[in-house]
């Protein structure tokens, strides 16, 4: 059941989960040494400090966590960074899954906790997308919003959630929906419940194009394997040619930026990494990033070897 659960770990989808309790999913991240946590305190200064010179209030936020190499894909789980935010400036409100109550909640986490931890000590890897400053204004103020932000959270959590149906929801699906919800302007998200809005934003997004990641697993009985023994998997939402084809269909960070690339003209994404001795930055669409964050001629590039001053440090919180 261990090799089972790992296989899926490694195949599915990694949104966030708190609390320890059960497989690889809701294990607890492992203990980083002072050297680690003093890199990555300084990894979280740096986007920071890109942040605050947006001039920008939100930005949609990727971080690498779960290794889906095998799908092409760096980015599991996003969220949207928020200035204004009540907990801390950047927090990122997102969708995590709670193990101990097997349900879905929405969480403000500093961007230090929102990295830590999520990536591995020596080597992280976040992409960073700032909308044009109409519609980024439009998106702050619906994710400070409380109430509209939980509108579009669904009772039930699968990690495998088909973006078209109001079945489930996974941790991107609801980011994708709130940005659906805005920038559609759908008429009744100020006093519509939630079985009513997330049809209206998952038909808005359909009727644009929007075009969800592709997991070809290749195999059909590990699907149906999935979701008899894992309790955040499902089948029961996914049209049955995609099942037939051991396919899932499944919002991922990907398939957001590409979406938020083809609708929004002026949006700017910079994609952050790190090892052991560098932080690299990288603006613009493409290429992604090499793996081992190896530097190229057009990045940005600032170097670890140096011990952090102590305000540095607190800047991480």
């Amino acid at each position: 059941m261990i090799r089972f659960g790992g296989l899926l770990a490694s195949l599915l989808i990694g949104c966030g989960a708190a609390q320890a309790g059960g497989l690889r999913f809701c294990e607890q991240p492992p203990r980083l040494s002072a050297s680690q946590q003093d890199k990555q305190l300084r990894f979280v200064a740096i986007v920071k400090d890109e942040l605050e010179r947006s001039g920008q209030g939100v930005a949609l936020v990727s971080r690498a966590g779960t290794d889906l190499s095998r799908f092409e894909m760096r980015y599991s789980h996003a969220g949207l960074a928020l200035k204004a935010s009540d907990n801390t400036p950047w927090s990122v409100r997102q969708l995590y899954y709670v193990c101990d109550e097997a349900s879905p909640k929405l969480y403000d986490q500093g961007l230090a906790g929102f990295l830590i931890g999520a990536n591995q000590p020596e080597l992280g890897y976040l992409s960073v997308v700032l909308l044009p400053p109409l519609e980024g204004a439009a998106l702050e103020q619906a994710a400070l919003d409380k109430r509209r932000a939980l509108q579009l959270l669904a009772s039930d959590y699968s990690a495998n959630a088909y973006p078209f149906s109001t079945r489930y929801q996974n941790c991107n699906q609801w980011v994708a929906e709130l940005l659906a919800a805005t920038l559609g302007n759908l008429g009744n998200l100020e006093q519509g419940a939630v079985d009513e809005v997330r049809p209206q934003a998952q038909a808005w997004l359909q009727a644009q194009g929007y075009r969800p990641s592709a997991f070809e697993i290749g195999f059909q009985p590990l699907l149906w394997g999935a979701a008899a023994f894992i309790p955040w998997v499902h089948n029961d939402d996914h049209p049955a040619e995609d099942l037939a084809a051991a396919r899932y269909l499944v919002s991922m960070p990907a398939s957001i930026e590409g979406f938020v690339q083809q609708t929004l003209v002026g949006a700017q994404r910079i994609e952050f990494c790190h090892n052991r001795q560098h932080v690299l930055i990288r603006r613009g669409w493409g290429p992604a990033l090499a793996e081992g964050c190896v530097a190229e001629a057009q990045d940005t590039v600032i170097a670890l070897d140096q011990p952090s001053p102590k305000n540095l440090l607190s800047s991480g919180k």
